[in-house]
């Protein structure tokens, strides 16, 4: 990291929205299936290793595993199966230098571990809507809003996490349902037989009833897997429930955002309590993070931008987002320094925001 920016290279940062590592060896297709938010390689394709996050494993994380830069990709699997999962996961997520992790528990599937595991690095939970919900329909719709209350005032955690986007989409109506429509839904939701939380009204309920309760909230936005309509996920879609909730006073957290971070960042300057990021975008355009950042940070306040990896599964995207968010961060400031557009003091401030302080206001951490 010599080239970057002293006041960049040295920052610890928080990630302030990430899942778990899984601690298991991988072949191949397993590597790939975990890799980007495709489930696997198309057979009418080549493979996931040719793309730009496949180029940048091959780049940044094989000489971490004592490969040559961009060794071959059977060769990086094959080195990665030999180390083993343990020692591939402390590697890497050590490497990403991250000195706090908040953790989406959500989806938590057999052989994942946290990431402060292999680093000893400070961990807050993020409670997951839609699961809180999906433990507590079967006792009864009558008891629904009664249980999710309980829950979300027993349930130790810095933030709540809304997966509306894959759910029902981002246009959610502003008003917070009475309970009786809450009652109704679930009673909907019961009947169908399905397991999966996938109702508007309580989609919107979950998200009232943790911000009522002054929990941030994470919204997942834009880019994200094929289970998903990526043009429900716009989140201009969340504007009447942001002038909504503004009074509250309690921030919501735009996650991803790709390729929407333009109109993130105008939601973010004009509600106040409005807070982004580039999430699992940074690392995943690898080489074009520069860019994608810049575009990111044209008109937010640097106040109310936050750095995350959104790391799910693989140790090298806790690595590669770190990394890639460090370099594009740095030519940022960089070239705002070349341009004279701002002093010295006023990167490494914006650097701090950035990269730890707004999420350890935000959040409020310890």
């Amino acid at each position: 990291m010599d080239h970057l920016l002293p006041c960049v290279a040295s920052l610890r940062l928080v990630d302030h929205h990430c899942h778990g590592v899984l601690d298991a060896d991988l072949d191949r297709d397993g590597f790939e299936s975990n890799l980007t938010e495709a489930g696997s390689a198309s057979p009418l394709g080549t493979s996931l290793f040719d793309s730009s996050l496949g180029l940048a494993v091959r780049r940044w994380c094989a000489p971490l595993l004592d490969l040559p830069v961009l060794a071959p990709a059977d060769e990086y699997v094959a080195r990665r199966r030999s180390l083993g999962a343990a020692e591939v996961n402390r590697a890497l997520v050590s490497a990403a230098e991250i000195s706090a992790f908040l953790v989406d528990d959500g989806v938590w599937p057999e052989d994942f571990v946290s990431p402060s595991a292999f680093t000893g690095s400070r961990e807050h939970r993020v409670l997951r809507l839609e699961r809180v919900a999906e433990d507590v329909v079967a006792e009864g719709a009558s008891v629904f809003p009664t249980r999710v209350r309980a829950v979300l005032d027993s349930t130790p955690a810095v933030a709540a996490k809304s997966v509306a986007a894959y759910r029902v989409g981002l246009a959610l109506d502003p008003a917070p349902p009475a309970d009786a429509e809450v009652v109704a839904a679930a009673d909907r939701w019961l009947r169908s037989g399905s397991t999966r939380c996938a109702d508007e009204v309580i989609s919107r309920f979950l998200v009232w009833e943790a911000l009522d309760r002054g929990l941030p909230v994470q919204f997942h936005v834009g880019y994200g897997d094929a289970d998903l309509s990526l043009h429900e996920c716009d989140p201009s879609l969340l504007t009447d429930l942001l002038r909504a909730t503004a009074p509250l006073g309690v921030p919501v957290m735009l996650l991803h955002n790709y390729p929407f971070h333009r109109t993130a960042g105008y939601l973010a300057q004009v509600f106040p309590h409005v807070f982004v990021d580039l999430g699992l975008a940074t690392h995943s355009v690898a080489h074009r993070a520069s860019r994608v950042l810049a575009e990111a940070l044209e008109i937010v306040p640097f106040g109310k931008f936050l750095f995350s990896t959104d790391a799910y599964a693989l140790a090298e995207l806790y690595y590669l987002g770190a990394l890639s968010f460090r370099r594009a961060l740095s030519d940022f400031l960089s070239a705002g320094l070349r341009e004279h557009a701002f002093a010295l003091a006023d990167a490494e401030r914006i650097a701090r925001l950035i990269g730890w302080e707004n999420a350890q206001r935000v959040y409020r951490l310890e």
